[in-house]
């Protein structure tokens, strides 16, 4: 990553009053669960946007090295003013202003290395990289577990996409060594121990380099479904459909499309739960079938995964993980894989073999270790 304070400095003419950083996500099990009220349960990854940031007379001035570009606006104005990558940062002085706080001028410079366009967050985490160092600058008392929401806010309203609260969450709330269970209703978090290195494994992450967004139509359609079904059911949200219930719940409803995304939701919501009892007594290893039935309730009753990480999940298995799934919101990004440690490289190479088989864009893998959000460097 570049010294994003000499970027600061060549940009502004002075020194930054501080670093501020936040990591983009994987979520380890819990797909598409965070906006039907359910649960999930992401860690965060040492990749991260960081921000050199200093208070300034008026306006906000960003330079990205994401983009090579820099913006500036003096009003964040009205959703839809702004566009582009700077939305995302126009989004959170947005927010923040329309939630009544004072948000300090400022001058600021980006730079990250978490991967665009591949399900891990990268939105989330420059929307957390600039909320934190704002808070700072501005000295605005915003306790840690409401600040997940203003970051929402700003890419849902502003930016426009119907994200859930997971991904800002994960980005500003995760610790490091630990997976992060949160309850998307009551948003209460708790830290479940995730020692994978301790236990002689290591989660290996493909990018599928399958770019996916989700300003498109088809996230937004998932949505739709899901509250539209949860109105024909008479609940709150998805989340309310319990497990030894589904089968009655089903029954409920005419058209087959809607009852599989009910159904995925529903067994999602108890793989989570499932997933979160195994990791509280120490037994990661028996997490791996359930992330495997995540992958197929995610490609066959939600429809969300592409070729790509279809191939990417079967090799991994294939050579020999316990688990595999895509993580993300879908069409797109990336696989999980929870592996033996001394299988990283040959579990990559299993995947990039059957890649070159089918002649799809070579995948990028690394070994994901579980990280610290949110901070002041």
């Amino acid at each position: 990553m570049s010294d994003v304070a000499s970027t600061f400095r060549d940009q502004y003419g002075r020194d930054p009053e501080g670093l501020w950083a936040a990591p983009g996500r994987v979520n380890l099990i819990g797909e598409h669960t965070d906006y039907n009220d359910g649960f999930v349960l992401p860690f965060a990854l040492p990749m991260r946007v960081v921000a050199a940031a200093a208070r300034a007379d008026a306006g906000w001035q960003v330079r990205s090295d994401l983009e090579d570009e820099q913006a500036s606006f003096e009003s964040a104005g009205e959703p839809g003013t702004i566009s582009g990558w700077a939305a995302y940062v126009a989004g959170v002085v947005w927010a923040l202003r329309d939630a009544g706080y004072e948000v300090p001028p400022a001058d600021l410079a980006i730079t990250s290395d978490v991967p665009l366009g591949a399900g891990v967050s990268s939105s989330a985490a420059l929307e957390s990289a600039v909320l934190t160092a704002l808070i700072d600058l501005g000295e605005l008392e915003i306790p840690v577990a409401e600040r997940p929401a203003l970051a929402q806010r700003a890419e849902n309203v502003y930016v426009g996409a119907p994200t859930g609260i997971m991904d800002q969450s994960a980005s500003i709330r995760c610790e490091a060594g630990q997976a992060l269970f949160l309850d998307c209703r009551s948003q209460e978090v708790e830290q479940i121990p995730f020692d994978v290195a301790a236990e002689g494994l290591a989660v290996l992450v493909v990018n599928s380099n399958a770019p996916h967004k989700h300003v498109d139509g088809e996230y937004g359609a998932r949505r739709k479904s899901c509250e539209e079904a949860a109105r024909l059911l008479g609940v709150p949200a998805l989340r309310d459909v319990a497990a030894d219930g589904l089968d009655v719940a089903l029954e409920r409803l005419d058209d087959d499309v809607t009852r599989r995304r009910v159904r995925h939701v529903v067994t999602e919501n108890q793989r989570v739960l499932d997933t979160v009892e195994l990791l509280r007594s120490g037994r990661i290893r028996e997490i791996g079938p359930l992330m495997t039935a995540s992958h197929a309730s995610m490609r066959d009753d939600f429809e969300i995964t592409v070729p790509e990480v279809d191939v990417a999940v079967e090799a991994a298995l294939t050579a020999g993980a316990y688990g595999a799934r895509m993580t993300g919101g879908g069409f797109g990004g990336c696989v999980l894989a929870l592996i033996d440690a001394d299988r990283a490289d040959a579990t990559a190479a299993a995947v990039a073999d059957a890649y070159a088989k089918h002649g799809f864009t070579a995948p990028t893998p690394f070994v994901a270790v579980p990280s610290q959000g949110a901070t002041r460097l």
